[in-house]
């Protein structure tokens, strides 16, 4: 169970981080260094996601 909250928080930030890059590149303009933050933290996230459900499946805790 803690496993898919995990899941879940990891793909909310991914999702915040994405509407906070959006806006940032809508305020700031392409060459924003606020934005390749963004896209640092959301590349982070998605590596992390990625990391938590091959592990999920692993244990298979998350598969049949």
């Amino acid at each position: 169970m803690l496993l898919k909250v995990l899941i879940a928080l990891v793909f909310l930030g991914m999702v915040a981080s994405l509407a906070a890059g959006a806006g940032f590149l809508l305020r700031d303009g392409s060459a924003s260094r606020r934005l390749l933050v963004s896209l640092k933290v959301r590349v982070a996230l998605a590596a992390t996601l990625l990391a938590l459900l091959f592990y999920g499946f692993h244990l298979g805790s998350l598969g049949g």
